[in-house]
C-alpha cells in the first residue's frame, strides 16, 4: 500500500509516460506557442464573430473581452495572453485598444494584474507594430 493519494499516483504515472515520448525533454511552452500561429481574421469572425449571430459581438470585441478576463484572473498565463493579443490585433484591434482594455481592468483586478498583463502584452505589441511598419514600407 502507498501513502500517496490516487490523484498523486495518477500524476506520477502520467509524468513517467510523458518522459517516454520522443522529444518530450525538449518541449517548452514557448515552442508550442510558436507552432500555434495566429488564426486569420476571416476564420475568427466565422468562429467567434457575427457569422452565426448577425446582431452579436464581432471577433475583435470578443477577443478584447477575453483579454480583459485574462487580466482579471491576474494575468496568470503568458502564452494565452500573448496569443489573445495576437488574435485581437489580427481581428482589427489597434495597439491602443489592446492597452486600454488591459488598463480598464485596473479598477477591478488591481494594478499588479494590469502591470503583469501589460508586461506580457507590450513585447507582442512592439513586435506587431514593427511588422505592420515593415509591411507598409514594402
Amino acid at each position: 500500500m502507498t501513502d500517496k493519494s490516487p490523484w498523486e499516483e495518477m500524476m506520477r504515472q502520467a509524468q513517467e509516460m510523458a518522459k517516454s515520448f520522443p522529444g518530450a525533454d525538449a518541449f517548452t511552452p514557448e515552442g508550442f506557442e510558436k507552432m500555434m500561429g495566429t488564426m486569420p481574421k476571416d476564420m475568427m469572425e466565422t468562429f467567434f464573430g457575427k457569422t452565426h449571430n448577425k446582431d452579436g459581438l464581432d471577433a475583435k470585441t470578443r477577443l478584447l473581452l477575453t483579454l480583459a478576463g485574462l487580466t482579471m484572473q491576474g494575468a496568470q498565463s503568458d502564452v494565452v495572453i500573448r496569443q489573445t493579443v495576437r488574435h485581437a490585433h489580427e481581428a482589427g484591434a489597434k495597439p491602443q485598444e489592446i492597452i486600454e482594455t488591459i488598463g480598464q481592468m485596473a479598477l477591478f483586478a488591481g494594478l499588479p494584474a494590469v502591470q503583469r498583463a501589460t508586461q506580457i502584452a507590450q513585447p507582442v505589441l512592439d513586435e506587431m507594430t514593427k511588422a505592420d511598419r515593415e509591411e507598409g514600407d514594402a
